[in-house]
């Protein structure tokens, strides 16, 4: 199976496969156990959340295990592009952050709010499979994730933004 993530030292882990190749590994996995260990695992590859980002801020609500969502923002041409990083207490639902991260992370903001990591979700039949409550959290993380884009979108410097005068 390619893009197999190892249980290893979470603070010198490597980054979460590319959504491409998760996809392409839960459709070689026939079994729901097989993929939901794969989820765990993904999980478990991911780097630990700092304790600084572990904030009431970057606490998603509506979860119903404890995540966080760590934001930055960076500007590219004028564009805000978001990476994130999060975690949580359960193994799970780590697993799903990192899906949702390696959906999302390092994109231009507008490309993240066309995105639908929820269609995704229910592709990989995880919805079918999870509890109500996991669903309803990745939910509520996709709408923080979604928040998070459009308000870096309103925070484009205004020198990025093309003036025009009518005489």
């Amino acid at each position: 199976m390619t893009g197999t993530v190892t249980a290893m030292d979470r603070s010198t882990s490597t980054p979460v496969p590319a959504i491409d190749e998760i996809i392409e590994s839960f459709a070689l996995l026939d079994e729901w156990d097989d993929r939901y260990h794969y989820v765990i695992e993904l999980g478990r590859g991911m780097r630990l959340l700092s304790e600084a980002d572990r904030t009431e801020a970057n606490k998603v609500q509506g979860c119903a295990s404890q995540v966080w969502l760590a934001t930055t923002v960076r500007f590219d041409n004028g564009h805000p592009v978001l990476s994130f990083s999060g975690d949580s207490d359960a193994h799970i639902v780590r697993g799903l952050v990192a899906i949702l991260l390696a959906v999302i992370s390092g994109r231009q903001a507008s490309a993240i709010l066309e995105t639908d990591p929820i269609a995704l979700f229910e592709r990989l039949g995880l919805r079918e499979h999870l509890t109500p409550q996991r669903s309803n959290g990745f939910r509520s993380m996709v709408t923080r994730i979604h928040a998070d884009a459009r308000q870096a979108l309103a925070a484009i410097p205004l020198t990025t933004v093309p003036l025009t005068t009518s005489l």
